[in-house]
């Protein structure tokens, strides 16, 4: 479809902001949501600097905030008529003990990955449905379903938002809604830099192989082109949802070394 109406929240760097420059080259209209409001007036300079882009439209927004993102969906209706397809990106990380980590870490962590998600669905669909079907991705991790010591609640917030798009697409298949489960490895971002909690001690982890923002990008455009349900991008990420699978005590004891604090 040209020209669709995208919102993506998160959208000030990382996954998000590729995503939506991604998105921009297409032609397709974007509504992104960020906290960061001078992240957002960069990414609107850089998506106006391509050629053949569509139309932009920025909101503030927190995904903690329900009410906020359903002004966000509600301004982009209002601005193009439809949505035809929602990115539910905004996420944050957290390491550290579940007994020891600071509390307040834990509950952002809960708020964002999931009620964050949440909200964005909630609102998403409804305009979903009066534009008659389209798309839901949402942004998980090849650590969904892990033993993961010392990163237990990010991987149980993301197994959780990966169990939730199985469920969801059955829901909405009538309404012609696809839902994408994007499991995703490691990223060069400031995903890590932003973790919430503990240091931690991860000497081995700069050899893991890293994708770009960009080539997360055009995978997560592919998925939905072609509304596949589920993406895993490397073979290297499939190894470890295999090795969750299979071996998950062996894969726990791996990630004990990596995350221990």
């Amino acid at each position: 479809m040209a020209n669709r109406v995208v919102l993506i929240t998160g959208a000030s760097s990382g996954v998000g902001y590729a995503l939506a420059l991604a998105f921009a080259r297409r032609g397709d209209h974007l509504c992104v949501t960020a906290r960061r409001v001078e992240r957002l007036a960069e990414l609107e300079q850089a998506v106006k600097a391509l050629p053949g882009h569509g139309e932009f439209l920025a909101i503030a927004a927190d995904v903690t905030d329900r009410a906020a993102v359903q002004s966000a969906v509600d301004q982009a209706v209002a601005r193009w008529g439809r949505l035809d397809v929602v990115v539910a990106n905004a996420g944050v990380g957290q390491r550290g003990s579940i007994a020891d980590s600071n509390w307040n870490d834990l509950e952002t962590l809960l708020r964002t990955n999931i009620d964050g998600v949440l909200h964005t669905i909630r609102a998403g669909v409804p305009a979903l449905r009066t534009a008659g079907g389209g798309q839901i991705v949402i942004i998980s991790s090849v650590v969904a379903g892990m033993i993961a010591p010392y990163a237990a609640a990010y991987s149980a917030s993301k197994t959780f938002v990966s169990n939730l798009a199985r469920s969801l697409r059955l829901e909405l298949e009538a309404d012609n809604i696809g839902v994408t489960d994007v499991q995703l490895g490691r990223v060069a971002t400031e995903f890590s830099e932003r973790r919430l909690g503990a240091s931690g001690h991860a000497a081995k982890a700069p050899r893991l192989p890293v994708m770009t923002p960009e080539f997360v990008a055009e995978g997560i455009i592919k998925a939905v082109d072609r509304k596949q349900q589920r993406v895993v991008l490397r073979l290297f990420d499939w190894l470890i949802v295999l090795g969750n699978l299979l071996v998950p005590g062996f894969i726990g004891r791996r990630a004990l070394k990596q995350y221990k604090t």
